[in-house]
Order: C-alpha cells, then structure tokens, then sequence
C-alpha cells in the first residue's frame, strides 16, 4: 500500500511545480496534481523552494494553511470521484459541479465535506463513514 510521508509528499508536489514550469513531461499523477497546483497561485512560492517547503511547520496552532495536504485533498477527491468511492460520490459530485457551475469551487465544497467525516471519524474513534459523506455532499445540493 501506498504511504507516503509528510516530506515525500511535499517533494512530489515541489517536483511537479519544477516540471509544469519547465515543460518536462509529467506522469498521469504528476499531470493531475499540475492541474491543482494551476489552481493554487497562492502555493507557487512554496511549491518553488522544495528545501524550505521541506522545513515548514503546518500545525494547527501555527494557523497557516498547509498546501500540500490542500493540493493532497484535491487528488484524493479525483480518486475517489474516478473510481465513484464511495458509492454515489461521483454521481453528488457531478450533480454539486453542476449546480455552482465551478468544478473547483465544487472540490472545495466536497473537501469540507470529507474533512468533517475525518474530524468526526478521529473524534470519536470509528472508520469514516463513506455514506455520511456523500450525504453531506448532497445536502449542498439542494
């Protein structure tokens, strides 16, 4: 199984900066996270100097947005839109794009989503519960 750790992220994502700004052709992985880190200007400064982006604290108490669980959230969500796990969230997926019109401000909705079934799965220590997140996928359709 594939686990990276927090600086093997941090350098993919630095990796794809360098190739998207050179031209060097991409993998299909580092192809959709280039689309993303297009996405995220904000992150261009970070994603440019992989040995500062390596030293960078993200915590929580820091208050300062983390970029790569951001950009990692992203990939997750395509995964899982790409492979309709869980059951129905291509479906809500497809339905929230269409209804703001904003495939990306219909991730970022979705990213809210699966961050609350994270929080509440860690909370109170059960797996993420794949139906409640679709649900709440769907509620911001309606």
């Amino acid at each position: 199984m594939f686990n990276p750790s927090s600086d093997d992220v941090r350098r993919f994502f630095c990796e794809v900066f360098r190739k998207q700004r050179a031209n060097d052709i991409l993998t299909p992985l580092e192809a959709m996270a280039a689309d993303w880190v297009r996405h995220h200007p904000e992150h261009h400064d970070v994603l440019a100097d992989v040995e500062s982006a390596l030293g960078r604290n993200y915590s929580v108490e820091g208050a300062q947005a983390n970029p790569f669980l951001h950009l990692s959230m992203h990939l997750s969500i395509d995964e899982q839109i790409s492979i309709d796990q869980p059951p129905g969230i291509r479906d809500a997926a497809t339905a929230l794009t269409l209804k703001l019109d904003d495939a990306h401000a219909a991730q970022h909705e979705i990213m809210e989503c699966l961050g609350e079934m994270i929080w509440t799965a860690q909370r109170n220590g059960t797996p993420p519960d794949g139906l409640a997140y679709v649900e709440a996928i769907r509620r911001r359709i309606r």
